[in-house]
């Protein structure tokens, strides 16, 4: 209820916005630059974001006093800078509504910088559901 809540909020506060709710291999296309990235392939990428996100860029997720958003769910505490949390590191020096709109170029470059940081498993997705039996998660290339 409370992630229902969280995107109605958004849809109210961010009209203007253009969001995309992705499919595997539309996002596939737009990840392909992050094939290989930090060890992480395509499919592992493919999988994380689905379990994260379900590959909508509006997302938004409270979790124990910050927020998470976009396709990676990208901490305002350390990552991005919204008015939540005004002491925020923003190490990825962006504002935390750009993760939520349908170009990715930003998210990607964050996204790298997260793995470069804090490796594969700041995204709890990963170890447990996209490491291993990758099948499924790979998309024909058009």
């Amino acid at each position: 209820m409370m992630s229902f809540v969280s995107l109605l909020l958004v849809g109210i506060m961010f009209p203007a916005i253009q969001a995309k709710q992705f499919t595997k291999c539309e996002l596939s296309q737009v990840l392909n630059d992050m094939d290989g990235f930090g060890g992480i392939a395509l499919p592992e990428w493919i999988c994380t974001v689905f379990h994260t996100s379900g590959y909508d860029t509006q997302t938004i997720v409270s979790n124990n006093g910050s927020t998470e958003y976009g396709l990676f769910q990208i901490n305002n505490k350390f990552w991005c800078r919204d008015n939540q949390i005004l002491q925020s590191r923003n190490i990825c020096d962006i504002s935390c509504d750009k993760f939520l709109d349908n170009d990715l170029t930003d998210d990607m470059i964050c996204a790298k910088k997260i793995l470069d940081k804090e490796g594969i498993d700041y995204w709890w997705a990963h170890k447990p559901l996209c490491s291993e039996k990758l099948e499924q998660w790979h998309c024909e290339k058009l």
